[in-house]
């Protein structure tokens, strides 16, 4: 049976946006409509306490609706959770740097 819509129902208080961590395939992960449809954010070791946040990824469907700035958001918390510096490969998330330059964020920033 195919699939009708997208449901839109995906940012509202019912259905928060919920950012999974997967420490040993090192992404970030965000559920969508049930487990058939993810969105994802991966990134690498790239030292002992670099990390490069490589690429984010949301379906066509679900693309716009904030689902790319929740798993920005919780990489770069982790990085400072984790006092890790973080390179940062994927546009998105230098985009998501520029627009919320948080000092915390700014300062784990491999130079």
């Amino acid at each position: 049976m195919a699939q009708a819509a997208v449901p839109l129902n995906i940012l509202e208080a019912s259905c928060p946006i919920q950012v999974e961590h997967d420490r040993k395939r090192r992404q970030f992960t965000v559920r969508l409509n049930g487990c058939h449809d993810k969105a994802v954010l991966l990134y690498e070791y790239v030292g002992k306490r670099i990390v490069d946040l490589q690429h984010t990824e949301v379906p066509d469907a679900y693309r716009g609706r904030g689902i790319a700035k929740h798993l920005a958001k919780a990489a770069l918390d982790f990085v400072v959770e984790e006092d890790l510096k973080a390179h940062l490969t994927c546009w998105y998330i230098q985009k998501y740097v520029k627009e919320n330059p948080l000092p915390q964020y700014l300062e784990h920033l491999q130079s």
